[in-house]
């Protein structure tokens, strides 16, 4: 997709973090947007600066992980835009516990909104794109969609499950005017880490307050940054779109070493 102008992208998580800053980069490209998050307030807070002239733009509050809600948002997109031809499966959330402690109810809840989000924006919307014969599906993985961590269990096998549901969905259209990418980002500045549902560091020690801000060391790349990242790679139609020098670093790792990583990547993330 050369050209966002005129287009219209549809952003689920886009009340903030990377959400609301590809609404604000492609807003400035002159693309019409279809934004939701469960969060009406938050949704609100990026709609209001991008209300302008010649910008179609909704705001759609909305839960992911309902199936129904998804495809009835679907169809409301579809009919006040008339079209789609971006969709950004973005939203998703965190856990952080190990698996002999996490409960059924938090992985559930995790899988809901991280994967099953995922499939649901991408089958709501696949119809209108393959009968119109041109689009582009983005869905938002992690660097933890490539490598795995203690208490990441549940965010690892929903992150993991992104990307094998996104590189099979990029084989099955590779004969088609529909371009698939998947998202890798590493750490990145936003409130998930604060946000969170958290029981247990790596350490077995760690609470909330301070892993957050051992996340705000470690994350280097800003919301903004990583939008921009994006959007280059939409742009050149990257099936894997890494995004933050920490995300090239641990793919690299994984690469070169698949079976011994976890023991180098612990050792250096209990000295962040």
């Amino acid at each position: 997709m050369q050209s966002f102008a005129g287009k219209v992208a549809i952003i689920t998580g886009a009340g903030s973090g990377i959400g609301r800053a590809l609404a604000n980069q492609l807003a400035a490209k002159g693309c019409h947007l279809a934004l939701a998050d469960i969060d009406a307030e938050s949704l609100e807070a990026t709609a209001t600066p991008l209300r302008q002239d010649g910008l179609r733009l909704s705001t759609h509050p909305l839960d992911v992980s309902n199936r129904d809600a998804m495809h009835a948002f679907a169809d409301s997109v579809l009919n006040h835009h008339g079209h789609a031809h971006l969709v950004i499966n973005n939203a998703g959330v965190a856990v952080s516990q190990t698996i002999a402690e996490l409960r059924y109810d938090d992985f559930e809840w995790l899988m809901g909104i991280n994967f099953w989000g995922v499939v649901h924006g991408t089958k709501a919307f696949l119809p209108h794109l393959l009968t119109h014969g041109e689009g582009h599906i983005v869905n938002v993985s992690s660097i933890f969609g490539i490598v795995s961590m203690p208490t990441q269990g549940a965010y690892n096998a929903s992150k993991f499950a992104v990307r094998g549901f996104t590189e099979a969905l990029r084989q099955e259209l590779c004969d088609t005017a529909i371009k698939v990418s998947c998202v890798h980002p590493g750490g990145i500045r936003t409130n998930i880490a604060r946000s969170a549902r958290f029981y247990q560091g790596i350490d077995g020690k760690t609470d909330a307050t301070r892993a957050a801000a051992r996340f705000d060391r470690l994350a280097r790349t800003s919301a903004e940054q990583a939008a921009r990242i994006i959007i280059k790679g939409i742009q050149a139609d990257r099936p894997r779109i890494m995004v933050g020098a920490d995300a090239r670093l641990l793919d690299h790792l994984q690469r070169l070493l698949p079976a011994s990583y976890p023991r180098l990547l612990g050792k250096l993330l209990r000295k962040g």
